[in-house]
């Protein structure tokens, strides 16, 4: 049987901001441009941020990569906290919602939700479940599907096909424990990728990314976006 696919989401903040306010979010921290990777530019972004997700290409350079870092972490093993929320990715394109639960699910302290929200709800029913049984629940929830689509037809350019290729994928990065996580459904697994602190989150997470960005230095299709408090 074939694998779902759903319509990709753009990597749009107001896209993003608008679809968890869908599922019953309130909108008490929103998503934003990270505009650059100096300090004067990390300084312009509303604080404090508790995720971030980056957009990136898929390039045969990465997938080697991925390939060796999955094979040694294997070996080696890592710490990862048992309160880290993550969530496999079994629907093709949908990584953008993979990235804004993986954002959200790991936030629930900072994050408030309507009372009958349907985000919630998913991450309340999914809490004691596997990460691959987590896949398996999202694929049948309608709700998240639904406005999953409608997001993904929302954006300034016009929507690919859902045969399209699409390589390009979202990935999160959020603070569990006072460690930097890299969650990509992807992947087997969460990457442990240090220390880091409420105040230095962005900066850690940023240096994450900037790594990325060397793996691929011919590359420009990168997007840096931050859930942060609404400082309005």
């Amino acid at each position: 049987m074939d694998s779902p696919r759903w319509l990709p989401l753009e990597s749009n903040p107001e896209v993003m901001t608008k679809f968890v306010s869908c599922l019953g979010m309130k909108p008490s921290w929103q998503f934003g441009d990270v505009y650059g990777l100096d300090p004067e530019l990390l300084s312009m972004v509303p604080r404090p941020v508790c995720a971030v997700l980056l957009l990136f290409p898929v390039t045969e350079k990465y997938e080697a990569f991925k390939q060796e870092e999955e094979e040694r972490l294997k070996g080696q093993g890592q710490g990862v906290s048992p309160d880290v929320y993550f969530i496999k990715q079994t629907i093709g394109n949908a990584c953008g919602t993979i990235g804004l639960i993986h954002a959200v699910a790991n936030n629930q302290a900072h994050l408030q939700f309507e009372p009958n929200s349907p985000l919630k709800k998913f991450l309340e029913e999914t809490t004691k479940m596997t990460p691959e049984e987590r896949a398996a629940f999202l694929e049948k929830d309608e709700s998240i599907r639904v406005t999953h689509e409608s997001s993904a037809q929302e954006g300034q350019t016009e929507a690919p096909s859902l045969d399209e290729k699409v390589n390009l994928h979202f990935i999160a990065f959020v603070n569990v424990g006072g460690q930097l996580y890299e969650l990509d459904g992807r992947k087997p697994f969460p990457v442990v990728h240090g220390k880091t602190t409420e105040d230095t989150f962005l900066e850690d997470a940023v240096e994450v990314c900037k790594i990325f960005m060397a793996r691929d230095p011919q590359e420009v299709r990168f997007t840096i976006i931050a859930l942060s408090k609404d400082s309005f």
